[in-house]
């Protein structure tokens, strides 16, 4: 009776194994480029895209909430990762970040930008943004 019981707990074990999500099947959301700004703005330019930047902080609670939950929504992802070049810049420790926060004059956390290919903000909005804010924030046409 214990070795049934042995071999019927070893089998609901490797049933569950194989029918969890692998850690590839939840890499949904957002996929943020690990590019420099400046060659996300040679990239925007070459593909006729936008650049959507998350300026964020470590200290950040609302900028880490997004990154748990709207971030990686997938509906989310795959608007964001069709129609922008995605950065995530820390503007504080990142090399890029206190340059482009005083460039673009960011004062309050998250703040979302999207700049087109010469640099120039198109769209931006500051503080936590769910789902559907993200989604809408992501409705810019581009213009050739």
């Amino acid at each position: 009776m214990k070795s049934l019981v042995g071999v019927l707990f070893i089998a609901l074990i490797g049933l569950a194994c194989a029918f969890a999500p692998s850690s590839k099947e939840e890499e949904v959301g957002i996929k943020f480029s690990s590019i420099t700004y400046k060659e996300a703005l040679a990239q925007a330019k070459k593909e006729n895209k936008y650049i959507f930047i998350d300026c964020y902080t470590s200290w950040c609670g609302p900028c880490k909430m997004m990154a748990k939950s709207s971030f990686k929504d997938a509906q989310v992802g795959q608007v964001y990762n069709n129609q922008f070049i995605n950065l995530k810049i820390e503007m504080e420790k990142d090399a890029e970040g206190p340059e482009l926060a005083r460039l673009y004059k960011v004062r309050a956390y998250p703040t979302l930008l999207i700049v087109n290919g010469d640099g120039k903000v198109v769209k931006e909005t500051l503080g936590f943004q769910d789902v559907n804010g993200l989604l809408k924030f992501a409705e810019t046409e581009i213009k050739n």
